[in-house]
């Protein structure tokens, strides 16, 4: 019994439920913008089928990072032996048809952009990680995509576009961040990623010039009057300061450690992103 439940503990894991419940939220409140959440069963199974997507590309990240995670993440499920590669392969395989399937019971243009980001988030594992920013640009597109997927849900697509937009800037900051805090497994493990690559020095010179792009454009939508003062005070002041204790902090320390709260911190001000957009 005991074994059974550390290997449903493991899997539970292996998804990154934060990181899950984020896109889920992401899909709703996509949805949500466009005025309306009609039909509501099939944002419901949007949300289910983008968690299902996200938990398994989660889940086979860990399979093919498993020998970097030995150096980087110890305490993750693999490479603490709470499970075997094996059934988190297949653990992942399940989760990925179970999230394509859900997609195609609403339309068939969910099924196959579930099935493109499904394929994407495979390669990105099997081998773009491994690249000078292609890895990064495939989870921040996947990313982008959730709000394009919510809005799918209720054939209002258009009304996702800037939600979408800010969700890449933020997620590719997030990614060279983390890019730089695994570091020593990836140059161990011929990860070619751009920190690796080009040092740390160039690599916080593009997480700030993308941070403040992205600060630039999240201004626009109130400016020109698509979104109102509820989002505009939402993101100045649950936003803009942690993006700036970022842009500060990472010049000062890059320690891996350090470097692993700010990709933390960076994490819980989605909440906040999706509370400007909810309130807009």
């Amino acid at each position: 019994m005991q074994s059974k439940l550390t290997k449903i503990k493991a899997i539970f894991l292996l998804t990154r439920p934060v990181n899950v419940l984020i896109a889920v939220l992401s899909v709703f409140v996509a949805a949500f913008i466009t005025g309306t959440i009609q039909p509501i069963e099939d944002v419901i199974i949007a949300c289910i089928s983008c968690g299902l997507i996200f938990a398994a590309a989660n889940t086979i990240n860990d399979y093919y990072d498993f020998l970097i995670d030995k150096i980087n993440k110890p305490n993750r499920p693999l490479p603490a032996g709470l499970i075997s590669p094996k059934i988190t392969f297949v653990v992942s395989m399940i989760e990925y048809a179970l999230g394509i399937l859900l997609g195609g019971i609403i339309s068939r243009d969910m099924f196959f952009m579930a099935a493109f980001f499904s394929a994407l988030s495979f390669f990105y594992s099997a081998n773009l990680k491994r690249t000078i920013l292609w890895g990064n640009l495939a989870v921040s597109f996947s990313t982008a995509a959730v709000f394009i997927y919510g809005g799918m849900a209720v054939r209002r697509p258009i009304h996702t576009i800037i939600p979408a937009v800010f969700a890449f800037f933020y997620h590719f900051g997030r990614e060279i961040i983390k890019d730089i805090q695994d570091m020593k497994g990836d140059s161990e493990n011929a990860a070619g990623t751009f920190p690796v690559r080009f040092g740390i020095a160039p690599a916080v010179r593009l997480i700030r010039i993308n941070f403040l792009l992205l600060t630039f454009l999240t201004t626009l939508p109130y400016w020109t009057k698509w979104y109102g003062l509820n989002y505009f005070l939402i993101v100045v002041l649950g936003m803009y300061p942690v993006i700036f204790y970022v842009l500060i902090s990472i010049i000062r320390n890059t320690e891996s450690k350090h470097l692993g709260f700010l990709s933390n911190l960076l994490k819980a001000d989605m909440f906040i992103g999706l509370l400007a957009i909810y309130f807009r």
